[in-house]
């Protein structure tokens, strides 16, 4: 767990990480709405960006969760989950992918951000 933490992830990903990052987002996003709809816990959850680490060992995924009350609740319910997560998809990039990353759940919080500045603007 400290060791990816300490990772560095780079701004210039490969052509290969870009690859793996998008392959990895589509098919959670799949997950999520098939097999997996119960980690949720009734929220709406949605991918909105995937970072792979230069060895491709490493996904850092982050989830954008609607209604923003759950976030605490849903993350939670994803770290339990870590490991069937990653072994659905692993059954699912199992062909394309070699080694099926160790994922990170993270929040991506930028639509309440903007909703924050919309409504000091307004």
């Amino acid at each position: 767990m400290e060791i990816f933490l300490e990772y560095n992830f780079k701004a210039m990903d490969s052509i290969r990480q870009n690859k793996v990052a998008r392959l990895i987002q589509k098919d959670l996003s799949e997950l999520f709405r098939q097999e997996c709809k119960e980690y949720a816990l009734g929220a709406m959850l949605s991918i909105t960006t995937v970072r792979v680490s230069p060895d491709l060992s490493y996904a850092k995924i982050y989830v954008s969760i609607f209604p923003s009350e759950r976030t605490e609740s849903v993350m939670q319910s994803l770290e339990e989950h870590n490991r069937s997560i990653r072994y659905f998809l692993g059954k699912k990039v199992g062909k394309q992918m070699r080694i099926v990353p160790e994922l990170r759940f993270f929040v991506d919080d930028s639509l309440d951000y903007i909703e924050k500045i919309d409504e000091l603007l307004k």
